[in-house]
């Protein structure tokens, strides 16, 4: 089975349809599916639910589909530096399910695992457990989370053998594992796709069972989410 397409736009072609929930991976920034951001907004498929830790910057990520009106609802984590996010949700445009992020992450995880539910500490006693299940377990009250099944799941690897098997680097790694297990259909942008056997088996961090559809990505410029520099030292005459 050839997993290999030439882009993102075909890597994703038959799939995208109005109202899918996608999972994303990417934790800021970082280890975010860009092409596939793009040929998703390029694709003009509305109301669209987006399971990610955060919704990117303005026009950066899951910004670019927010600027374009595409994203019904967010289940995130954290949303503090988009303001068109936070324009959108003031004014009752976007539907938004706060979720804690390691209550995300394993939300994910668990709909990887085939586990409807599952019941955490986190979040009792605040807005989080409004609405859900309370229950006891050994004098302690525990809340009840489902598990996110994804119509779709959009992720990006440092490295892929033609089967899939994915290479994750550093803080990469962080939600593009769980949100590619949990979505019927993974779709992967990597930087390098390389021969079977060219990975090492104990260095492989998701088998390529999971993945549908492979795609190079590359080259990518690095974004930064804050910039902050040193101001150079005028004290001595511009020497420093």
């Amino acid at each position: 089975m050839n997993k290999i397409y030439p882009d993102a736009k075909s890597a994703l072609d038959g799939v995208l349809r109005d109202g899918l929930l996608v999972a994303s991976g990417g934790f800021g920034l970082c280890g975010i599916p860009e092409r596939l951001l793009d040929a998703i907004r390029d694709s003009g498929v509305t109301g669209l639910t987006f399971a990610s830790n955060n919704a990117g910057i303005d026009n950066e990520g899951i910004g670019k589909l927010l600027r374009t009106k595409q994203v019904k609802k967010m289940i995130s984590s954290y949303v503090g530096e988009n303001k068109e996010f936070e324009r959108q949700f003031l004014s009752g445009e976007l539907e938004v399910e706060f979720c804690p992020q390691g209550t995300l992450a394993e939300r994910m995880r668990a709909g990887g695992a085939g586990i409807p539910g599952f019941y955490t500490k986190t979040g009792v006693g605040t807005q989080v457990a409004e609405g859900k299940e309370v229950k006891n377990f050994h004098g302690e009250e525990y809340i009840l989370e489902e598990g996110i099944f994804a119509d779709l799941a959009i992720v990006k690897a440092w490295k892929a053998d033609e089967t899939g098997n994915l290479v994750l680097r550093k803080t990469a790694r962080n939600f593009n594992l769980p949100a590619a297990t949990c979505g019927k259909i993974c779709v992967v942008e990597v930087e390098e796709i390389v021969p079977v056997g060219s990975l090492d088996p104990d260095c492989i961090h998701l088998p390529g069972v999971y993945v549908q559809r492979l795609v190079v990505g590359a080259p990518y410029d690095k974004k930064i989410e804050f910039r902050t520099v040193t101001e150079r030292d005028h004290t001595d005459g511009g020497n420093a």
